[in-house]
């Protein structure tokens, strides 16, 4: 089994993240108006669009933190090896797959089909946090991937966050089925973890 640098990695890594935050504004589509509509008429049309300035704030929030935890984890990490190579490759692959729910979300948030649109992004990053997980572990299990200044006690507190974030995003995908908007919050808080994880600790 080969080890390579993580240079190569975190570039490639850090192109998808690119691709996948631009495609989000995507979602975003100028109104298309009769000639000679009037500024009201243009107001209400852009207002009307909230749904899809909601979801692409939303994505482009949990995806920007994505990216800096995986930023984050990189810096932890001083050589790669295949098992690692397939595991961020199958986070990668739920990054990309992001901007799907997002447009689902958009697109019926508001509407009867709420709850169901908002379980099935809600449900997309159980399994991104599944995916984060299965990068973790695909380091942890050989401590020679890891850099020396990096304790047992800073992985075991990243292990436990990221198991924590399992169950919250699960919860937001079962509380969606009976309350869309719950679901979503429930979903979004999670950026309070992301944001405040730190992988260099030393703290439990």
């Amino acid at each position: 089994m080969s080890e390579k640098d993580t240079g190569r990695v975190e570039a490639f890594s850090d192109g998808v993240f690119a691709i996948a935050l631009t495609l989000l504004i995507l979602e975003i589509h100028v109104p298309h108006l009769a000639a000679g509509a009037s500024n009201r008429e243009l107001g209400a049309a852009l207002l009307s669009l909230w749904p899809s300035y909601l979801a692409f704030l939303l994505s482009f929030g949990v995806v920007l933190t994505m990216w800096i935890n995986h930023h984050e984890f990189m810096r932890c990490v001083q050589r790669v090896d295949s098992r690692f190579l397939f595991a961020n490759g199958f986070l990668l692959l739920m990054i990309t797959f992001v901007p799907f729910p997002t447009a689902l979300l958009a697109e019926y948030l508001g509407e009867p089909a709420a709850n169901a649109a908002v379980a099935f992004y809600c449900g997309t990053f159980v399994i991104t946090n599944i995916a984060y997980n299965v990068v973790l572990y695909s380091v942890a299990h050989n401590r020679r991937l890891v850099l020396h200044e990096i304790s047992d006690m800073a992985l075991q507190k990243v292990r436990k966050s990221y198991q924590l974030a399992f169950f919250v995003y699960l919860l937001s995908f079962a509380v969606a089925l009976f309350h869309a908007v719950a679901g979503l919050v429930i979903c979004s808080s999670l950026w309070v973890l992301w944001a405040s994880l730190g992988y260099r600790s030393e703290e439990a």
